[in-house]
């Protein structure tokens, strides 16, 4: 299987100045339930933000740059590439924009948390995608202080 994972405002911000616009409690809970033991594939301006390899997942960064390198780490230098490394096993795509925009037409799975925000100035933003190409559930629903929906989207077959 493969997935995306990720957190959106209504107007489809997903970073600001290199970080994730908001703090929801329980975000990298979910984040980590789902990821721990797979595959984790991000982009390397993702993994610098994060700061470290996430323990207990397999740790892939999507770099152009060959000499990029990092302990407990497999640099590779495309999304297919990291397909073909890992050909069993679920992975998740965990941005950021380059990512999600290659991954999102070839996706099992999107995992989207929908906050209910609107972020002035976003600089990285979710891709726009056919909707009507899956299925959509709803997971949780948190109306108190930051509202959010967990939402799967599960593709058609």
């Amino acid at each position: 299987m493969i997935a995306l994972i990720v957190a959106r405002s209504k107007n489809n911000v997903i970073g600001k100045d290199g970080k994730i616009p908001w703090n929801i409690p329980g975000e990298q809970k979910q984040f980590r339930k789902l990821t721990t033991g797979n595959i984790v594939v991000m982009g390397r301006k993702t993994f610098e933000e994060i700061g470290h390899p996430l323990p207990n997942r397999k740790n892939i960064v999507i770099s152009r740059n060959a000499q990029y390198s990092y302990d407990n780490l497999i640099v590779l230098p495309s999304l297919n590439d990291a397909l073909e490394y890992y050909s069993e096993g679920d992975i998740y795509i965990a941005g950021g924009y380059n990512l999600f925009k290659e991954a999102i037409d070839i996706v099992d799975m999107m995992y989207i948390t929908e906050i209910d925000l609107f972020i002035e100035n976003g600089d990285v933003f979710f891709p726009t995608f056919q909707e009507e190409d899956f299925n959509v559930q709803l997971l949780e629903e948190n109306l108190e202080s930051i509202p959010y929906k967990r939402l799967v989207y599960s593709r058609k077959k």
